[in-house]
């Protein structure tokens, strides 16, 4: 039988030791913790690094843990299993809102669709799972790109293209909407994917809190957004933000995430 490989195995060690304790170490830290010489321990934390798996900061040159791993954690997460613990909960957020749920996953700098459930009422319509939404300008995509740095990571490489005259393309405008959805734990899309359609999503968490998803509503902007005086949309209605964080959290606690 083959031996083990020992640059592998001391570079196993090396996002072991960054995974617990301090989030932020010292090469030297790294070095007299596993008894590698600095050299060696520099050596494998560059090729982590290249490989997106370690980050450097450039202010303390201190090492953490780097998105790629979230990716692969994110990986891990069987989506049937996401699916599945998902259906009651996606099934009673239809029922009670009368609108459209998806439930949607980072994928190829997009969001996949992986569940959808269908309006409960008697109108056509088109089963979209396997289909793909951007990540700037619809509720599920902005929900990802506000938690997951992957997702943000992958939306800088996106085309953002302006889908309707709603739809925001600017960066450091994308970023300053996603500093408001971390905050208050939901995103809104207005007619900035589709017209005349409105969408507000929350964050799905495994067991570890990592973001593996996200759920969504989508319905006619008259009927998921309250009406300005002038006829224009106004707010997205508050009981319907209530109903997809709900929906979110109950999945969410399904998967293992600590209350949240």
């Amino acid at each position: 039988m083959a031996g083990s490989i020992q640059s592998l195995e001391r570079a196993a060690a090396i996002l072991r030791l960054l995974a617990g304790g301090e989030r932020r170490l010292a090469l030297s830290d790294v070095a007299n913790a596993l008894g590698l010489a600095k050299g060696t321990a520099h050596g494998i934390l560059r090729t982590l690094q290249q490989e997106g798996f370690v980050e450097q900061d450039k202010d303390s040159g201190k090492y953490q843990l780097g998105a790629e791993l979230l990716r692969l954690g994110q990986s891990y997460l069987d989506v049937h299993e996401l699916r599945a613990r998902a259906l009651v909960w996606a099934d009673d957020l239809a029922r009670a809102s009368g609108e459209t749920v998806y439930l949607g996953v980072l994928h190829q700098r997009g969001v996949l669709i992986v569940h959808h459930v269908f309006r409960p009422d008697d109108t056509r319509q088109v089963l979209e799972v396997g289909s793909m939404q951007p990540l700037h300008s619809t509720a599920l995509g902005k929900v990802l790109t506000a938690f997951d740095p992957v997702a943000r990571a992958e939306l800088v490489e996106s085309e953002r293209e302006a889908f309707t005259a709603h739809t925001v393309t600017d960066l450091d405008a994308i970023d300053a909407e996603a500093a408001v959805v971390r905050e208050r734990g939901w995103a809104q899309a207005v007619e900035e994917t589709w017209t005349g359609v409105a969408s507000i999503a929350a964050l799905i968490q495994d067991r570890r809190r990592n973001p593996v998803g996200a759920v969504a509503l989508n319905g006619p902007v008259e009927r998921v957004c309250t009406a300005e005086p002038n006829g224009t949309a106004g707010p997205v209605r508050p009981e319907l933000v209530v109903s997809v964080r709900e929906a979110a959290r109950a999945i969410s606690r399904d998967l293992g995430a600590p209350r949240f």
